[in-house]
């Protein structure tokens, strides 16, 4: 793949603050669940620099090569908690939402494993991965996860 754009080369501030929102968003969010709602979104959106990255944070947190390969078909694989499943369902109804809107039953498991705030968390976790998912597959991006590992440390 090779990139058409580069947008922190293109819109640097912009692109800064949107990186350092992600950065605050998900670190309100435990980090082995957060990766798998990241990755889980990558998979829909078709982003390989994300699911790149992710599986490699994901590694890097304890994540099983199991529960990493069976993500996609979470809903038959016995190796999930039903908070990780509640989660991985908001993930997809939020995620495929211009393919209709049944999430009813996707916020009435998520209300029924996490609070009020954590719901809101989620959310917002889950529209970053959307858009880093859109900026990378829409400019051709693609990510070394150390590099992002450094920024992440830098905005600290």
């Amino acid at each position: 793949m090779t990139a058409k754009l580069n947008p922190l080369a293109a819109a640097p501030a912009l692109m800064k603050e949107w990186q350092r929102l992600s950065f605050v968003i998900a670190a309100n969010i435990d980090p082995g669940l957060c990766e798998l709602v990241e990755i889980r979104a990558s998979q829909i959106n078709g982003c390989a620099n994300c699911l790149n990255m992710h599986t490699v944070f994901a590694r890097e947190n304890g994540e099983t090569e199991q529960r990493l390969h069976l993500l996609a078909a979470w809903r038959d694989a016995p190796c999930y908690t039903d908070r990780e499943r509640a989660a991985l369902a908001w993930t997809e109804a939020l995620t495929r939402l211009s393919q209709g809107h049944a999430h009813g039953a996707a916020y009435e498991a998520l209300a029924a494993h996490f609070s009020e705030e954590e719901r809101v968390k989620l959310t917002l976790l889950i529209n970053v991965i959307n858009g880093w998912n859109r900026i990378s597959v829409g400019f051709g991006g693609w990510v070394d996860p150390a590099l992002v590992k450094s920024a992440k440390a830098a905005a600290a």
